[in-house]
C-alpha cells in the first residue's frame, strides 16, 4: 500500500484511464461494483450505510484522499485488531465495533491475523504510519502470557488511546475489557452437578494464553468448592480432567475422546467450537448427547442452535464488551478522564439440548 494521498476524483484531472485503475483499486478492496464506489465518491444517494462506510474505508487504507464533500468531520481512523476469523466469536466482535466506529464517525480499519500472515506488530506498525486514532485489540498478544507487553507500553508512550479485550496483563497503562473467566466455570460446573454429574472434564486451549489460565483456576475452584460445601461432589483427580489443546473442532474431538476414555460423563468447553469437536468424538466412541454425556460450549455463537442437539454454552457479553472498549478510546480521543482498568463482564449460561441428567 502507499503511504502517499492521492486525490480520488473519477473521470477528471489526469485523465479516464488512471480514475478507472482507481475506482477499480477502490471496488476490489472493499468488494462493491466500480459504479457503486463513484456513486459514494460523488455523494449520491442510494447506497447502503455499511457499503458507503466499507467503499471510505477503502479510500483511507489505500492512501488516496476523499473528495472535499467526503472529508471527515471526526479525527478519522480506528484500528482493530483481531486472531483470524474462522472462530466465529472474532467477526462477532469485529462487526458489533465496526458498527460503533462507524456510527461515531470514524473509520475502522480491520486487520486480521493469519498463521504466517502479517504480525501484529506489522499492523500496528502500518495503522501508526496511516495516522490511527487509536486501536482495538481483541485477543491480541497481550492475550499470551509468553509474549511482552513492550509494544502496548511504547503506545501508550505516545499517547495512543487502547483497548485491550480479553487478555489481562501487568504493567500496561491501558483499558482492559474482559469476559469473567471464573464466573463462566461456575455457572457451568454449577449446572452439571446440579443435574448429577461428579466426573467433569475440561476441554480448553493452550496453557499459555490468560484467558484459559483463568478458566483451569476457575473450574479448580468450582470443582473444589462443590465438594466441601457439601453439594454432593466426591473428590476426583482434576488432573486428568482437564486437557488443553487447540481452540478448533480438531483440538476439541482430541480433547473430548482423552476427557471421555477418563470417565467423564460432562465436558466444559473453552469454546463453541471446540464443543463440535467433542460432539464428534462422542460420535466416534459411541456415546449419545446428552443421554451418555453433556456438553457445555462456551461464547454462543448464533448457529449453535441449529447443532444437533443444540448447544448448552456459556455466552460472552460481545456487544456489552465492544461497547465498552469503543466507549473507552472515543473519550480519551475526546480528551475526557479514563479510568484505565479491568472490566469483567459476567457470563450468562444459556440452556438447551446438550446437557441432562447424568447418566447411571
Amino acid at each position: 500500500m502507499s503511504s502517499t494521498s492521492v486525490p480520488v476524483r473519477p473521470g477528471a484531472g489526469e485523465g479516464s484511464g488512471a480514475s478507472r485503475g482507481r475506482l477499480a483499486d477502490l471496488a476490489a478492496y472493499a468488494g462493491v461494483s466500480e459504479a457503486t464506489v463513484s456513486r459514494v465518491l460523488n455523494d449520491k444517494p442510494g447506497v447502503a450505510v455499511a457499503t458507503r462506510q466499507a467503499v471510505l474505508t477503502a479510500v483511507d487504507v489505500l492512501g488516496y484522499e476523499r473528495p472535499s464533500k467526503l472529508s471527515r468531520n471526526s479525527a478519522g481512523l480506528v484500528g482493530l485488531i483481531t486472531p483470524e476469523l474462522t472462530n466465529p466469536v472474532f467477526p462477532m466482535f469485529a462487526q458489533s465495533i465496526e458498527t460503533q466506529m462507524a456510527a461515531a464517525g470514524f473509520t475502522p480499519v480491520l486487520c486480521t491475523q493469519t498463521p504466517g500472515g502479517v504480525h501484529e506488530d506489522e499492523y500496528v506498525q502500518m495503522l501508526l504510519d496511516r495516522g490511527v486514532s487509536a486501536m482495538v485489540f481483541v485477543s491480541g498478544y497481550h492475550a499470551d502470557s509468553r509474549a511482552g507487553v513492550e509494544r502496548y507500553a511504547a503506545l501508550r508512550e505516545r499517547g495512543l488511546p487502547i483497548a485491550l479485550v480479553n487478555g489481562y496483563r501487568e504493567g500496561i497503562d491501558a483499558t482492559f475489557i474482559s469476559h469473567d473467566d471464573h464466573a463462566s466455570m461456575r455457572v457451568a460446573v454449577r449446572h452439571l452437578r446440579d443435574l448429577g454429574h461428579t466426573r467433569i472434564g475440561f476441554a480448553t486451549g493452550p496453557a499459555r494464553y490468560v484467558p484459559v489460565q483463568r478458566r483451569i483456576e476457575g473450574f479448580r475452584e468450582a470443582m473444589a468448592d462443590l465438594v466441601t460445601g457439601g453439594q454432593g461432589g466426591e473428590p476426583v483427580d482434576l488432573d486428568e480432567l482437564i486437557c488443553t489443546t487447540l481452540f478448533s473442532v480438531e483440538g476439541g474431538a482430541a480433547a473430548g475422546r482423552q476427557l471421555i476414555e477418563a470417565g467423564a460423563t460432562g465436558i466444559i468447553c473453552g469454546s463453541d467450537v471446540m464443543a463440535l469437536g467433542v460432539f464428534r468424538a462422542a460420535t466416534q466412541l459411541g456415546k449419545r448427547v446428552p443421554d451418555d454425556l453433556s456438553v457445555v460450549g462456551g461464547d454462543d455463537v448464533p448457529f449453535m442452535t441449529f447443532v444437533d442437539p443444540p448447544l448448552t454454552t456459556v455466552r460472552m457479553d460481545v456487544m456489552g464488551m465492544a461497547e465498552a472498549a469503543v466507549t473507552a478510546v472515543l473519550e480519551e480521543i475526546a480528551g475526557e478522564p479514563v479510568d484505565r482498568r479491568e472490566y469483567l463482564f459476567d457470563p450468562e449460561l444459556i440452556l438447551r439440548e446438550s446437557t441432562g441428567p447424568a447418566p447411571r
